[in-house]
């Protein structure tokens, strides 16, 4: 092939050839066709660092793999909100995969995260499409910055671990549209991944593999992708089906028999050659690509650098009554407890562990940034008489693999007993103490919370994790990360909690867009810590809102400008994320009070002010409209807020939208009141219906009380209803028989 253009080797390859080339040859290779010059390729799992397994691995995949750094999980790398730091990650992930001849990192998975249940959460941004895109985006782009292939995973509505290879999502359009796919589209159109992976599930009672609507019209005719979809590992289950829908390459190949039954399709007529042709020619662009890639030298100490820094930005300061930061002191005598203190944990369970370079351990790594104090190690539930010598004491408490692993979801969101147990009895010592929590996704704390004097909430945030905890805790680092879900104060209050899992093989979306702060805002609910909230060992201030609209709905340039002013008001430099946030009080469906619609990380000196602005344009304005089949910004009043969380806004004000009514398009099915509702269609219904000799609508035109009791009737079913006016002909002059 390299003297070949792609053309010239796609008309000289058989049909044997071109089946063999859209299935791997074996668990992470693709397939090679040596007389054509056409070389396999090695993907490798990901997202948060390299799962590279040697030659001799085992057969499923799972078992040991060659060392590579282990970045933050996706659960902590979102809450840094900062898309340059998961840039420079991602280039990172790039550059080690260079070193290791890795064609494909499989990752990022951007799956939203509908319940805290999910067992693969700390794999996935957020609860909310705007930041998973964002921080996605970065990671791709940081990756793919290397030669390097990403895959952005996994496509679409995989969002528990229960019953996953079969189970149905059965999701509305809306909700898909607004929710479920937005930072898969983004990624798309901005970041063009070379490959997609798509999910085990069956969406709408279709698997993800054979999804028609999903791998083709949606992904390459809307959004314009021009990669490879590559199966997640077994999700095939029909491979004709499956090429004919959009699916490209399956993993690991079902050799024998998924490129017989390709062969065998297209001889038969059953499969347009044209599919396999362009599945072939896709594959080899992906080789294409992959030929840019030059060897590299990975810098471990320099990954591990990065990781320390991208862990120290992640981890959230959920509560702080004064006590921290630490300040180095001879007479300071800080208590060490549990097991994570010199035994971290840092990533998730499944196929995305990953063998670190190195593991930071906390006992060392505050006792390297605090020399002079006394740092002292309790392990267990016996640490409350430890704690009575104590000036401070540190519990690092979590969740174990068990917990929350890829395969299986939780069936509760509660700290294991002992453990809330040991918090208690901490508390109730009387002495300061800082809670440090080690986990993939939220926990429950509202047992407790009211009795400690901080919260650090460090997620699974890879091999630097103590040492980036070490940072916080001494004040080396002012915490800047935000929360990308919401800690409720009960599991009962998700707005999945009636819905997750599922059974009988469906799971039924029924919170519709309501998912994470959208339905605990609609409703009301008191939770722990809100969406988008983190503490600073600074405060900031937010003043002088200003918002310019530029254009129109009605031509399509809608331009909205935001900006306000941002200033350190506390002594020490630190970062803030601002959050925008729009709604609309007043619509024609239902809407969350507010969407998180843009976001940026700002670092200010003290007692300096920085001015940021935000664009908006119509789609930040719009919800899908099932009915018209696009999105729709309805004219009339916006609700701009900008906060340091969903529940902290600083700053708000409303704007009008102007534009003619949008209208529910008529049909036979629409209602009285739907005709009513629309300007052009009212006007035609009353010149079909007339008006009596003193000028008043004729039937139930003129009955304002009639209408609205029966006006929920389609029209043509009151045709059988004497004295309404709405006869055949009436309807057959609005509605034409096609």
């Amino acid at each position: 092939m390299a003297n070949e253009t792609t053309s010239e080797t796609l008309a000289a390859l058989s049909i044997e050839q071109k089946a063999a080339l859209c299935i791997g040859s074996d668990f992470w290779h693709t397939t090679a066709v040596p007389e054509h010059n056409i070389e396999a390729l090695l993907v490798t799992d990901g997202p948060h660092g390299l799962r590279r397994q040697p030659d001799d691995g085992d057969h499923v995949g799972i078992g040991g793999s060659l060392p590579a750094t282990c970045f933050p999980t996706a659960s902590a790398l979102g809450s840094s909100w900062d898309p340059a730091l998961v840039r420079e990650v991602g280039q990172a992930i790039g550059v080690e995969a260079r070193a290791q001849g890795v064609a494909v990192v499989l990752g990022p998975g951007v799956n939203i995260k509908r319940s805290p249940l999910c067992g693969r959460n700390f794999e996935y941004v957020s609860e909310d499409p705007h930041v998973a895109g964002r921080i996605g985006a970065a990671l791709v782009e940081g990756i793919q910055s290397q030669q390097v292939g990403g895959s952005v995973k996994h496509f679409a509505a995989n969002n528990q671990e229960t019953d996953r290879i079969r189970v149905s999502a059965e999701v509305d359009e809306r909700t898909l549209r607004e929710i479920y796919l937005p930072a898969f589209e983004y990624i798309i159109t901005t970041a063009r991944p070379w490959t997609v992976m798509c999910s085990y599930n069956k969406l709408n009672g279709t698997y993800a593999s054979q999804h028609r609507w999903l791998l083709t019209d949606v992904l390459r005719d809307e959004w314009g992708f021009d990669g490879v979809v590559v199966s997640d590992w077994g999700a095939v289950h029909d491979r004709v089906g499956a090429l004919a829908a959009g699916l490209d390459l399956e993993m690991p190949p079902n050799l024998g028999v998924s490129d017989r039954a390709v062969v065998e399709a297209v001889r038969s007529g059953q499969l347009d050659i044209a599919a396999l042709d362009r599945t072939s020619a896709r594959m080899l662009a992906l080789l294409e690509r992959s030929r840019q890639r030059q060897p590299a030298e990975s810098d471990a100490a320099a990954h591990h650098a990065l990781a320390r820094r991208a862990a120290a930005e992640s981890i959230v300061l959920l509560k702080n009554e004064g006590v921290l930061p630490l300040v180095d002191d001879a007479e300071l005598r800080v208590l060490l407890v549990g097991e994570f203190a010199r035994t971290m944990r840092f990533q998730g369970a499944g196929s995305s562990q990953v063998n670190p370079t190195r593991i930071d351990v906390l006992l060392d790594e505050l006792a390297s940034l605090l020399p002079s104090s006394r740092i002292t190690f309790a392990p267990d539930a016996d640490a409350a008489e430890s704690a009575l010598h104590a000036d401070v004491v540190v519990a690092c408490i979590g969740l174990s693999p068990e917990d929350e692993s890829e395969g299986y979801d939780r069936t509760h969101i509660d700290l294991p007993v002992a453990q809330v147990e040991l918090v208690h009895a901490l508390a109730a010592t009387g002495r300061p103490v800082v809670v440090a929590l080690i986990n993939g996704s939220a926990v429950r704390v509202s047992d407790w919370a009211d009795e400690v004097d901080a919260i650090v909430e460090c997620w699974l945030a890879g091999q630097a994790t103590a040492g980036a905890l070490a940072d916080i805790l001494s004040g080396q680092i002012n915490p800047s990360g935000k929360l990308t879900e919401t800690i409720p104060r009960r599991l009962a209050d998700n707005s999945a909690y009636l819905n997750f899992p599922g059974e009988q093989g469906h799971v039924r979306y029924g919170e519709g867009v309501f998912v994470g702060y959208r339905g605990y805002d609609a409703q009301q609910v008191d939770v722990s810590y809100p969406f988008g909230h983190g503490l600073s060992y600074t405060d900031f201030d937010y003043a002088d809102l200003s918002v310019d609209l530029a254009g129109s709905v009605t031509d399509g340039d809608l331009r909205i400008t935001v900006s306000c002013t941002v200033t350190n008001a506390g002594d020490r430099i630190g970062a803030e994320v601002v959050q925008l946030y729009v709604g609309d009080p007043v619509a024609s469906v239902a809407r969350p009070p507010r969407e998180l619609r843009a976001f940026r990380k700002l670092q200010v000196a003290p007692g300096r002010a920085e001015r940021v602005e935000f664009r908006l344009v119509e789609r930040d304005l719009s919800f899908w409209s099932s009915s018209h089949g696009r999105w729709l910004a309805e004219p009339g009043q916006f609700v701009i807020e900008v906060g340091a969380s969903s529940r902290d806004i600083r700053l708000r004000t409303v704007i009008d939208l102007d534009g003619p009514p949008a209208g529910l398009p008529l049909t036979d099915s629409s209602t009285l009141l739907e005709w009513l509702a629309d300007p052009v269609g009212r006007e035609r219904l009353h010149a079909a219906v007339g008006v009596d000799a003193n000028g008043r609508p004729n039937g139930i035109l003129g009955q304002p009380a009639m209408a609205a009791m029966i006006g929920n009737f389609p029209l043509p079913s009151l045709v059988v209803f004497p004295g309404l006016g709405i006869t055949h002909d009436v309807v057959e002059s609005l509605l034409p028989r096609q």
